[in-house]
């Protein structure tokens, strides 16, 4: 007599005990246990177990007790028999390639989910699992920020990534949803580092644009910002013209204009969390150190690099210390503070939304086009434009359980 597999569906409402009974029964007859899974949604228990009984051995007597257990249990079980030729099969899939594939939004559709499981499906990809990261939303009452994550392990084989990315990205477009593609490998699961860019990311305003408004040449420097914003003008020429147009201003302004910042929804759990699982995080702008300094002390950031003004008789000259903290300044900046915490670049993570971050996007393990613009949220690995900053922790693979604990 040969070996016989089987794989056990158990259905039924949750409740303490039952795969304690279960994993008892088999116990009892010597069965070793190849594979379990399970999973809640709304008190109702889907669970299974596969199990092998040794040649020489009977599997009626399991069978039978599994059933009267499953009876006393009130819960409903099925037996499906697995060929050893089907198992081998499943046991070689270990192998392949692993992604992670995370859905985000304020709220998520049917629609969303099938088209991008229409994806996975067409590419011959298996999904190993289905996680929801964020909460349970009420029908009844209004969320403050409502948000919603769900998470993909995939398994296979994708030959052309960029065609696979591609597609999501259009999902994206059409449908409204943020959809991020990772490989599932040790340094996803080990990220150590988080960079930030400064103005439109980690504060929802542009401060030379403010300055700019507070010397009375707004609409110039906005001008000039969003140009260089969106790639139309090389970084360093436009901040060159957008400091002189300040020249004259008064240093008094800096401080009422920083305690004034507007941050961006989320950042401050973003922040929270990743402090409390021991990331290190980095202000890299393009902005200025006066507004970084400030920001670095009220959510605890490690380092700041952003440019500096240079101010004399208590009014900005115009001009500005030191080097311009531009697209390839922040890129090496990534690389130097990585190096000094003994950081691997993948482990690091940079967020931005101008076109002067795509470089240190591009070179961290993960790069996130925050809320970006359309020639950064093309070319970034990933996007977040649905909801808050804290969407990065779901990136990272955070359940809002690991988040709330810590609130």
């Amino acid at each position: 007599m040969a070996n016989e597999i089987f794989l056990l569906k158990i259905s039924g409402q949750d409740k303490p005990g039952l795969t304690s009974g279960l994993t008892g029964v088999l116990a009892k007859y010597g069965a070793k246990v190849l594979d379990i899974g399970q999973a809640n949604i709304h008190d109702t228990l889907s669970l299974g177990i596969m199990f092998v009984i040794e040649a020489g051995k009977e599997s009626s007597p399991v069978l039978k007790d599994l059933l009267f257990k499953s009876y006393e249990l009130g819960i409903k079980a099925k037996f499906i028999p697995i060929s050893l030729k089907d198992y081998e099969k499943w046991v070689s899939l270990q192998g392949k390639d692993r992604y992670i594939v995370t859905l985000l939004g304020e709220k998520l559709a049917a629609e969303q989910i099938s088209e991008v499981t229409k994806i996975i499906s067409e590419k011959n990809l298996n999904i190993d699992s289905i996680k929801r990261l964020t909460g349970r939303l009420s029908l009844v009452k209004d969320e403050e920020y409502p948000r919603a994550s769900i998470q993909l392990s995939i398994r296979g084989k994708i030959d052309n990534k960029t065609e696979f990315t591609e597609k999501f990205m259009q999902i994206s477009h059409d449908l409204d949803v943020d959809i991020a593609f990772q490989e599932d490998n040790i340094y996803r699961r080990n990220r150590r580092l988080v960079c930030f860019d400064m103005d439109s990311t980690l504060i929802q305003t542009e401060v030379i644009d403010e300055l700019a408004e507070l010397a009375g040449v707004g609409e110039e420097v906005k001008a000039i910002t969003e140009s260089a914003m969106n790639g139309e003008i090389d970084f360093n020429e436009s901040f060159k013209r957008r400091m002189k147009l300040l020249k004259g201003l008064s240093e008094d302004v800096l401080q009422s204009v920083a305690v004034n910042l507007p941050i961006t929804k989320g950042a401050r759990r973003l922040i929270d969390t990743l402090k409390s699982y021991g990331f290190k995080t980095a202000i890299l702008s393009g902005g200025f150190s006066y507004f970084g300094n400030y920001l670095q002390k009220e959510l605890g950031i490690d380092y700041v690099y952003a440019n500096q003004l240079e101010i004399k008789n208590g009014v900005l000259t115009g001009g500005y210390l030191g080097d311009i903290v531009d697209g390839n300044k922040k890129a090496e900046y990534l690389k130097e503070i990585a190096k000094k915490e003994n950081i691997d670049i993948s482990q690091t993570i940079a967020v931005g939304d101008g076109a002067n971050d795509l470089q240190m996007l591009n070179l961290a393990g993960l790069g996130i086009a925050f809320h970006a613009k359309p020639k950064v949220k093309d070319n970034a690995q990933s996007a977040i434009s649905s909801i808050g900053l804290d969407g990065v922790l779901y990136l990272l693979g955070y359940h809002d359980r690991h988040i709330d604990l810590l609130e």
